[in-house]
Parts: C-alpha cells; sequence; structure tokens
C-alpha cells in the first residue's frame, strides 16, 4: 500500500521545492520506491528534481485523441493507451516521476481520463511512496483529481492571505469528501519565526500547522541559475525544515 503525499497551496507558496526535497528526502532515508507526480499544467518539478519530463499525461491524451483512427492492428486501445503512457514515465536512481502537463482541450476526454485513471491507479500501487506536486489553487481538488492520500500539506507564505488561502483549500477538501487522512499547512520563506496573528488564524480555523520554511537564499540562486532543488547542502535551512517535518508526519 503506497504512503501518498500531497502538496496543495495558491502559486508561488513553493509547493514545487517542498515536493522535490521531501522527494529526496524518501529517496535517501528509506530505500524504497518513490513516485514523484507533477500534477500542475506549469510543470517543473522535473527541473527541481534535476531531470527531464519530455513526454506528458496531456501530451500522450492530445495525440491519442488526434490519432485515434491509427491505431495499430491487433492492439487493444487500452493497451494502446498504457504502452504510450508508459514512455512518459522518466526513470531515474532511486525515483521515478510522471508528469500530468497541460489541461484538457476541447472535445471529450471521459474514455481516455478513466483508462488514465485506471493506469495511474495500478502504477502508484507498485511504489512504497508516492508525491504529488499539484496545481496552483483548488482546480485539482474541485475536478477531484487528488483522492486517497495520507497527508495534504498546505503551502502558503507568510501573509494573512497564504493563510486564509490555506484555510478554504482545506474546506474544500472536506467538502468534496476526499479521502484524506491529514491535513496540514506548512508556511515557506519565514523569517524569525512565524508571526503570531498568523498561528492565531490558523489556530481558529482548525488547521495544524507542520512546521515552517525559513527564508533560504540559495534556494533563489539555485532557481536563478537553472540548477535543481537537490543542490542544496545538507545544512541547509530549508532542507533541515523540509526533512524534520516529513520525518513527524512518517512516524
Amino acid at each position: 500500500m503506497s504512503f501518498v503525499i500531497a502538496v496543495s497551496g495558491k502559486g508561488g507558496t513553493g509547493k514545487t521545492t517542498f515536493s522535490a526535497l521531501v522527494v529526496d528526502y524518501l529517496v535517501r532515508t528509506t530505500g524504497k520506491p518513490v513516485l514523484a507526480v507533477d500534477a500542475d499544467s506549469n510543470a517543473n518539478l522535473d527541473l527541481a528534481l534535476g531531470t527531464a519530463a519530455e513526454k506528458t499525461i496531456g501530451g500522450v491524451r492530445e495525440h491519442l485523441t488526434q490519432n485515434i483512427k491509427n491505431m495499430p492492428a491487433g492492439m487493444s486501445k487500452e493497451v494502446w493507451v498504457e504502452s504510450l503512457l508508459q514512455q512518459a514515465l522518466v526513470e531515474e536512481k532511486g525515483f521515478d516521476l510522471i508528469s500530468m502537463g497541460r489541461p484538457e482541450g476541447p472535445g471529450c476526454y471521459c474514455y481516455l481520463n478513466n483508462i488514465f485513471r485506471r493506469y495511474l491507479d495500478l502504477m502508484t500501487g507498485h511504489y512504497d511512496y508516492v508525491v504529488m506536486d499539484n496545481e496552483a489553487g483548488m482546480e485539482h481538488l474541485s475536478r477531484r483529481t487528488t483522492r486517497g492520500m495520507d497527508v495534504m500539506f498546505i503551502a502558503s507564505d507568510p501573509s494573512v492571505r497564504g493563510v486564509r488561502t490555506a484555510l478554504r483549500i482545506r474546506d474544500l477538501a472536506r467538502e468534496l469528501k476526499l479521502d484524506i487522512r491529514r491535513m496540514a499547512m506548512v508556511v515557506s520563506r519565514v523569517r524569525d519565526g512565524l508571526p503570531e496573528n498568523l498561528r492565531a488564524i490558523a489556530e481558529e480555523g482548525n488547521l495544524e500547522v507542520a512546521g515552517v520554511i525559513p527564508d533560504d537564499p540559495l534556494i533563489t540562486d539555485l532557481d536563478e541559475g537553472g540548477k535543481p532543488i537537490l543542490d542544496l547542502p545538507a545544512d541547509s535551512p530549508a532542507r533541515q525544515a523540509v526533512e524534520g517535518i516529513i520525518s513527524r508526519y512518517l512516524s
């Protein structure tokens, strides 16, 4: 049974950085298979992980809709779809990555989406850990593309708007009755601890605070240089904070 970790939140809150560091921590400390899922249509988890996702689920879906009449003879539609989806899987040392890619275009995707869902359900069952970097905001939740999670970390910046957005995401997940065992907020780019007014808003809204990630200029340097987040040194305050958070939620 996979342990599924999802990361959500509004844009610019460090979701992808957090997701990449969680993947790296699991690879280094567990020695078990890890699947990274980039569910953001503006995909860049691959860059953060130091790899390249040349094909995406969205790209496969578009290819299929445009070439459905050219299906190879003697091959069922399901087998053809799965063979193309397998090509979108990036295999790296310690983890695999699959990118969802761009959102759906016009036309009916119901049949293909059902195949994709079955394929992803089957595929994720082969990994001990699954880490999902989700779209900014709440679109992925309203479409019910995120289910069966052990923990969902809701990323926020140290602002009232960010914390209130985290509360709305938590509430939407509850309204949709999504299968999430535990939800908690992570606040990034924090200086001198989490401000008391923000902690008070979270406590008033009954939102668990998983922890804070200090503002780390090394992350900005890596982003500007086009280098993977995994190049953060072991003593990086951000890396240490993420590892401290995730270790508590795995125990």
